[in-house]
């Protein structure tokens, strides 16, 4: 893992089960990841998450035979397609991105029950999210933990097939350059040339662009995943 003082951190990744989630938590299940409990947001949502060091990935739907109350994720695809950015400072992304020239709105709260210690209590977000998505194709925005015991808690973390943490993320464009370098200038570092793409190099992680030249818009495609005894492999998503 990779740590950077004063670079932007990642936070979580979305994998959107729409409507099915109840009946594809299993999928994970039974891959040895210990999943949290179904909750659901203010906003209507309603997600799962799978809890490790620093980052998780985020389970994301709706209820079953009720349309999507969230706008922006209405039209989301099946499988990985989000990226979420930490920030300590809401307001000040906020004010950031205006100053970058991108579109985004003010800063909401989120919020949805947890367990903690047995107790049922509110887990507290602020997110900065974008009136318009700078990247067709990858749906992003900024998450502020208000009460970040609610998501690492070391009951969650315990994963019996040995996961500890997200090591990478690939995406795949027809100009990686151009896909990296506007990533970059969302999480405010600099890309690098690496392989065959570029890297956007963010404290606990790397983004991997490569170049797709099939790829009509934007897409992420693996997460890389590292265990306990140091191994690595992708998520299998099922999706």
């Amino acid at each position: 893992m990779l740590h950077s003082v004063g670079r932007t951190e990642f936070d979580h990744a979305v994998v959107m089960v729409r409507d099915r989630l109840d009946a594809l938590a299993p999928h994970f299940e039974r891959q040895g990841f210990h999943l949290s409990d179904k909750a659901v947001h203010n906003l209507g949502s309603c997600n799962r998450l799978i809890v490790l060091e620093g980052t998780y990935v985020e389970l994301l739907g709706w209820p079953p035979g009720a349309p999507p109350a969230r706008k922006e994720i209405a039209d989301s695809p099946f499988g990985l397609e989000a990226l979420v950015f930490r920030t300590h400072d809401a307001e000040a992304t906020y004010q950031r991105l205006l100053a970058a020239g991108f579109a985004v709105n003010p800063v909401q709260e989120l919020t949805r029950p947890a367990m903690l210690d047995g107790e049922e209590v509110q887990a507290r977000f602020h997110t900065v999210r974008f009136a318009e998505q700078p990247l067709p194709g990858i749906r992003m925005y900024f998450c502020r933990h208000l009460t970040p015991e609610c998501v690492w808690s070391p009951e969650l973390m315990a994963h019996p097939n040995g996961a500890r943490s997200l090591l990478r993320i690939d995406a795949r464009a027809s100009d990686a350059r151009a896909v990296a370098e506007k990533l970059a200038r969302i999480t405010d570092v600099d890309a690098e040339p690496a392989g065959d793409g570029w890297d956007v190099p963010l404290a606990n992680l790397r983004i991997h662009v490569s170049h797709d030249a099939s790829a009509a818009t934007p897409a992420l495609s693996t997460l890389t995943l590292e265990n306990r005894d140091g191994a690595h492999y992708t998520l299998d998503t099922g999706l």
